[in-house]
């Protein structure tokens, strides 16, 4: 059991109100608050070690290079990684999938090659497929949803063929809170001899993720979604596919030698890190990946799935609530009818929800999610997302559906 009073103490912006009211932060899906020792961390490296990674033989420059480096295999260690070579910075998710269908892309695909992704990707996993498809001529197929918002596993199968080069996956939706069962996705994809992409941004806070044995090929998380800065994240390879892909970016530190007739490349993960790298951050992802460690990942999992079914509990004996998807992964997308008729009326819009709320000191998040693909299976424009975290409390969600009770009978 989460020691919450202790915890909530580790992140100041907590203690604060919005509109003469307590904030109660739940949009964690969105980015989450940072633990004092990451700011600290971040803060006393700036102050006291700052200088350019790998470059320079001076006391500042080794300092912060070893800084990073153990950064480097923090991260490894963190989601069991075989080796720091195959852990790739970058500045967060959706740079590290846009990597993989870059340079994947180039070296694997040609024109009517295809590309499967599934029908509750975020744009992030939407985007670059298309980019590719647009450079290449690739073909994108789509695993469907069903009406209960999960993957629908028996089209699943049907969409491999010989030109099948890739399988990109989200490991949780963000709106649905879906958990994927990407183990087994990952095994039927490689019985088709298909590596497998997953996005694990909204998986990587909230449970143990171990990439040797989900034995995917590719895993992106971001550094803001799990308690440590903006502008960083991680992609995890297996070097049997680092190894052959060409590099993302061209500048320093991805070369071993440069001449006007022709380049080499530095070996791995270096070969994909052009430029000066946000070093700092790492430190900070690297302390916030401590701070959920010391806590324990499955401490953490068991509180967020209390909450989640609690506040599904409590949401469901508001009039007119509807849910989108069932899970109790940290995540609640619903919408809410007007007043007192209950299902039978128009729903509230949701940034009016959402906005009113806010008035009330709760942070929610509004709109189609980067989902709008989902939102058009669903046949809705947007929902309302609460999105909770190690230091929600239940009072909090007695907050947020107090707020949304009242502001369904202003309409």
């Amino acid at each position: 059991m989460l020691e919450l009073q202790e915890i909530r103490k580790d992140f100041p912006i907590l203690a604060r109100e919005v509109y003469d009211h307590p904030l109660v932060y739940l949009d964690n899906g969105a980015t989450t608050q940072k633990p004092r020792s990451v700011i600290d961390a971040m803060t006393n490296e700036y102050l006291n070690v700052n200088a350019n990674v790998h470059r320079g033989v001076h006391f500042l420059s080794q300092e912060a290079t070893r800084i990073y480096e153990e950064a480097r295999e923090t991260v490894r260690a963190f989601i069991h990684a075989p080796s720091t070579a195959e852990i790739i910075f970058t500045r967060g998710t959706t740079e590290s999938i846009n990597l993989v269908a870059a340079t994947f892309g180039e070296a694997f695909t040609q024109e009517g090659d295809e590309v499967i992704i599934t029908g509750m990707e975020h744009h992030s996993n939407i985007v670059p497929w298309q980019l590719l498809q647009m450079r290449k001529g690739i073909v994108i197929k789509v695993c469907p949803i069903t009406d209960e918002g999960r993957l629908n596993l028996d089209v699943l199968p049907t969409l491999f063929s010989p030109r099948t080069k890739l399988l990109a996956c989200t490991h949780v939706s963000n709106v649905l809170g879906t958990v994927n069962p990407v183990a087994d996705i990952i095994r039927l994809a490689h019985a088709h001899d298909v590596p497998v992409l997953i996005d694990g941004a909204q998986s990587v806070p909230h449970t143990t993720v171990d990439v040797q044995a989900l034995d995917c090929d590719f895993f992106a998380f971001s550094g803001h979604k799990v308690y440590g800065p903006t502008g960083i994240g991680v992609l995890y390879g297996k070097r049997q596919w680092l190894d052959r892909m060409p590099p993302y970016m061209g500048g320093g530190e991805m070369i071993q030698k440069v001449t006007f007739e022709r380049t080499t490349f530095n070996e791995l993960p270096y070969k994909f890190e052009a430029g000066t790298p946000d070093y700092v951050a790492a430190n900070g992802l690297a302390r916030a990946l401590d701070y959920v460690t010391a806590i324990g990942m499955s401490n953490i999992e068991a509180h967020e799935r209390a909450l989640t079914r609690y506040a599904r509990e409590q949401m469901a004996l508001i009039p007119g609530m509807h849910f989108y998807g069932s899970s109790d992964d940290a995540v609640i997308s619903f919408n809410v009818a007007a007043g007192e008729a209950g299902r039978g009326a128009s729903l509230i819009h949701h940034l009016d929800l959402g906005t009113l709320l806010d008035r009330l000191g709760i942070a929610v998040r509004t709109g189609h999610h980067c989902a709008e693909p989902l939102m058009h299976r669903l046949g809705i424009e947007g929902t309302v997302r609460a999105s909770f975290a190690l230091y929600n409390t239940k009072e909090e969600v007695d907050a947020l559906v107090a707020g949304i009770d009242r502001v369904r009978k202003m309409f």
